[in-house]
């Protein structure tokens, strides 16, 4: 009875299309790249955006090197030389337009005791961002006695290119990279600026 059974199941065409699909094998390649390709071009994306991030990082970082090394080579400053700045900013990060651009200067002089305090502070839209005399936080082995520092802040937003623009929300997509650099001063005891 079973023998005879298996020869009518062999005959039905729906269970001899059923064991050739078993033993048929030529999809497979097709199927497995389906399913890792979307993990794929992730990881590719994901790739991509870390270097234009780090990229962008790098920048900001030697922008503000860049401003508080060119302010300390000299002895007196002005708010219009300040102002140009924001153009060396912008040759720092060709071909990249940076976005929402920030640049603070501020002079800080430390007394005998190694007090920082600030000297006088410009700011990228003309304001002063700190008030005059207040105390700066300044890292402790930038701490000598009765000299002057220049410290350079910028800040830039970076907006994500191309990760996940309709699942991420859209304040997640902009990052904003601050960096700031002290540099001590190279002509004379102190810097001054007019105008500051």
């Amino acid at each position: 009875m079973r023998a005879d059974m298996r020869r009518f199941l062999a005959r039905l065409p729906l269970i001899e299309q059923m064991r050739r699909l078993r033993k048929d094998v030529r999809g497979v390649g097709a199927v497995e790249f389906a399913l890792i390709a979307p993990l794929l071009l992730f990881l590719y994306i994901t790739s991509f955006e870390l270097t234009i991030g780090l990229s962008v990082s790098k920048r900001v970082t030697r922008t503000a090197s860049t401003i508080a090394d060119l302010v300390t080579q000299q002895s007196k400053v002005t708010t219009s030389d300040l102002q140009q700045m924001t153009s060396v900013a912008n040759a720092v990060f060709t071909p990249y337009k940076p976005e929402n651009l920030k640049i603070k200067v501020t002079g800080v002089t430390l007394d005998a005791s190694s007090n920082p305090t600030v000297a006088w502070s410009w700011a990228q839209d003309g304001s002063r961002p700190y008030a005059n005399a207040s105390s700066v936080n300044v890292p402790t082995d930038m701490r000598s006695a009765s000299t002057f520092l220049v410290r350079a802040e910028v800040s830039v937003t970076h907006q994500l290119l191309m990760f996940m623009p309709g699942l991420m929300p859209s304040n997640l997509q902009t990052i904003t990279l601050n960096r700031e650099f002290y540099y001590r001063q190279r002509v004379g005891t102190s810097i001054t600026c007019d105008g500051c």
